[in-house]
C-alpha cells in the first residue's frame, strides 16, 4: 500500500510528512521545498490484540506497540507542491503526477488557515479561500486522467467501434497505469452511449473523474487548524464539501510532540489528547507544549488530527483490515515472540487471500484456516474481519 502526501507549495506537506515518519526532510515556508518525493514509513494505530488474547503485548517484527496500541507500517510518499497547469507540465507537475501513478490514496493536506495563496507564497492568515485550493487539486488530477484517456483517442475509439472490441477492456489497458481496471471502467461507462464515437468531450471528462476518485480516493488533512480563527474556516469548509473526509490537524504540533516523546521530555502516544511530562523543560518548551495542550489536545476530537488522517485514509477510505497470523494453540513465534506479524489486508479479503499474503505456497497448497478467537474452522472464502488472528493449513 502507498499512500501520496499531496497539496499546494507550503501548505504544510512535508512538515505533515516529518510528524508522520520522523523522517529527516527539509521543510521550510516557500514553494518547492520538495523537489524530489521523499518516501517513508508511517504508521497507523490499531488495538494490540495480543494484551487481550495473551494477556501480554505483542512483539512487533515491524512497528512497535506504546501502552494498549500497537502501531503498523504503511508506505508514505510526499511529491513536490502543485500548482496550476500541472497537468501542461507547469512547475513540478510532470514530475507530481508520475510519481502519484502507484499511490492507491491521497492525503490532501490543507492550509485552513488561509496563509498562503494558491502560488504558495505566504499572505496575511484568513485572506486566502481554502475551498479553492481543494477545487484546484480536483481540476488538475482529472485534467492527467482525461489526457491520459484522449491520448489517441479518435484512433482509438474508431478502432474500437470498427472492430467491435471490448471497450472496457481497451480503455482499462490505457489508464492501466494508473490501477483502473476492467470492471471499474465497465461500472462507470453504463450510462454513457454504447458507441465510443457518439461520447461527447463532457462525457469523457465525466468518465476522467470518476475513474480518478475510484483509483486516488483523497482525504483531506485541514492543517494549520492551531492558527486563531482557521476553526471557523474548516466548518465552512466541511460543509461545502460533504463528500470528503475532511479531519482538522495540526502538523506542526505533532512533530514537536513527538520530538520531545523522542529525546524522552515527554511520554505521547500519537493520537492521544494527552501527554505525560518525564524530563526537565525550559520555559520556553514549557510555553509550546502548553500552548499544544491547550489549543489543539484539548480542543479537537482527534487531538493533533495527524494520526487520525492516517488512520481514516487506511481503514476508512480504502477499507483495508489488519489481520494477523497465529497459531490456535501459541501465539509465538519459534523466538518466543507474541504475534509478530500483521499484515494490512484489502477489504472482503478471504482466508485464501491471506494465505498467499504469507507465502505462495500456502495459497496453492491451501487446506483450511483457523479463526484464533473462536477457534472455529473456517474454508478459503472465508470474509476476514477487523483484527482477526488467523492460522493456515496447508500441504506440506
Amino acid at each position: 500500500m502507498l499512500i501520496g502526501i499531496v497539496g499546494k507549495p507550503s501548505s504544510g506537506k512535508s512538515t505533515f510528512f516529518k510528524a508522520t515518519t520522523l523522517a529527516e526532510v527539509e521543510t521550510a515556508n516557500y514553494p518547492f521545498t520538495t523537489i524530489k518525493p521523499n518516501h517513508g514509513i508511517g504508521n497507523v494505530k490499531i488495538k494490540d490484540i495480543a494484551q487481550e488474547i495473551a494477556k501480554k503485548p505483542s512483539n512487533p517484527r515491524e512497528g512497535f506497540v506504546l501502552n494498549s496500541y500497537r502501531f503498523v507500517p504503511v508506505e508514505l510518499l510526499d511529491v513536490a507542491g502543485l500548482v496550476a497547469d500541472a497537468h501542461k507540465g507547469k512547475g513540478m507537475g510532470n514530475q507530481f503526477l508520475d510519481d502519484l501513478r502507484q499511490a492507491d490514496a491521497l492525503i490532501h493536506v490543507v492550509d485552513i488557515s488561509g496563509s498562503t495563496n494558491a502560488a504558495g507564497e505566504s499572505v496575511d492568515p484568513l485572506t486566502h479561500n481554502p475551498s479553492e485550493d481543494i477545487k484546484f487539486l480536483e481540476f488538475e488530477l482529472d485534467m492527467w486522467y482525461l489526457q491520459i484517456i484522449k491520448k489517441g483517442w479518435d484512433k482509438f475509439s474508431k478502432q474500437i467501434a470498427h472492430d467491435s472490441k471490448d471497450i472496457s477492456k481497451s480503455i482499462a489497458k490505457q489508464l492501466s497505469g494508473l490501477k483502473v481496471t476492467e470492471d471499474m471502467v465497465k461500472q462507470e461507462i453504463k450510462s454513457l452511449p454504447e458507441k465510443t464515437t457518439s461520447w461527447t468531450e463532457e462525457d469523457i471528462k465525466k468518465l476522467a473523474t470518476s475513474l480518478r476518485k475510484l483509483t486516488k480516493p483523497m482525504i483531506i488533512a485541514a492543517n494549520k487548524i492551531d492558527v486563531p480563527g482557521s476553526e471557523k474556516i474548516y466548518e465552512r469548509v466541511k460543509k461545502e464539501f460533504p463528500d470528503y473526509l475532511i479531519i482538522p490537524c495540526s502538523a506542526e504540533s505533532e512533530l514537536a510532540l513527538k520530538e520531545a516523546h523522542k529525546k524522552n521530555l515527554i511520554y505521547y502516544i500519537p493520537g492521544d489528547k494527552k501527554f505525560e511530562i518525564k524530563g526537565q523543560l525550559s520555559e520556553k518548551q514549557e510555553k509550546a507544549l502548553e500552548f499544544i495542550k491547550q489549543n489543539i489536545l484539548f480542543k479537537y476530537e482527534f487531538g493533533t488530527g495527524i494520526q487520525e488522517v492516517l488512520n481514516e485514509s487506511v481503514f476508512k477510505l480504502l477499507n483495508y483490515i489488519a489481520i494477523h497470523p497465529g497459531g490456535a494453540n501459541k501465539l509465538e513465534d519459534s523466538k518466543g515472540n507474541v504475534l509478530p506479524d500483521c499484515f494490512l489486508m484489502p477489504p472482503n479479503s478471504t482466508a485464501l487471500d491471506f494465505a498467499y499474503k504469507l507465502h505462495t505456497n500456502f495459497g496453492d497448497t491451501f487446506i483450511k484456516a483457523i479463526d484464533v478467537k473462536t477457534k472455529m474452522v473456517i474454508g478459503k472464502d472465508h470474509k476476514l474481519k477487523h483484527l482477526d488472528i488467523i492460522e493456515i493449513y496447508s500441504q506440506k
